[in-house]
């Protein structure tokens, strides 16, 4: 299905399942999959000290946000949607590629994914047991680490959602990993 949006913006707190949601949503609009996790995994993560350094961690992140846009920039000005799932839980962020698809003349469209924090716990302690399976992260989240980026989180208002054409998803009430 062609999206009239060359930009997806997906936002949801630890364990809302952006990854996912970012990558069936790709696969329904034709879209490219750019995710932060996945960059940080093949460039930086194997590098990294134990314990990890926050500075050192977003130093790279940044570097990472700036060159997803890069090319994400070029994809989406050929008319091949762009799905940008890197971590848009503070507002800043999300006004920043904003800012950038408007400069670049790319229509946004933001997709929150609303999942209850109790939920998303679950999920972070299941890939806690799966993790080096696949998985994108080298380390465990522990609890200390999703109550600290709970602090962070700043759901977008009515009024950026209205601005960016926002949608809202939520997992089936039944479970799994379909959304609605």
């Amino acid at each position: 299905m062609p999206s009239k949006y060359q930009v997806h913006l997906i936002c949801g707190s630890t364990g809302a399942g952006k990854t996912t949601y970012a990558g069936e949503l790709s696969e329904r609009i034709g879209g490219v999959h750019f995710s932060i996790d996945q960059w940080m995994s093949k460039l930086f993560w194997m590098d990294t000290s134990k314990p990890i350094q926050a500075t050192w961690s977003m130093e790279r992140a940044d570097r990472c946000l700036d060159q997803i846009w890069a090319v994400a920039q070029q994809v989406a000005t050929r008319d091949v949607p762009c799905v940008l799932d890197v971590g848009l839980g503070q507002a800043k962020t999300r006004q920043r590629f904003y800012r950038l698809a408007a400069e670049a003349g790319l229509a946004v469209q933001l997709h929150v994914l609303d999942v209850a924090a109790a939920e998303r716990w679950r999920r972070i302690e299941a890939r806690n047991l799966e993790l080096g399976v696949g998985h994108q992260l080298p380390f465990a989240v522990t609890r200390e680490m999703f109550d600290f980026v709970e602090t962070l989180w700043e759901a977008p208002t009515a009024d950026e959602m209205a601005a960016h054409d926002g949608i809202t998803a939520s997992t089936n009430p039944g479970g799994g990993s379909g959304w609605r």
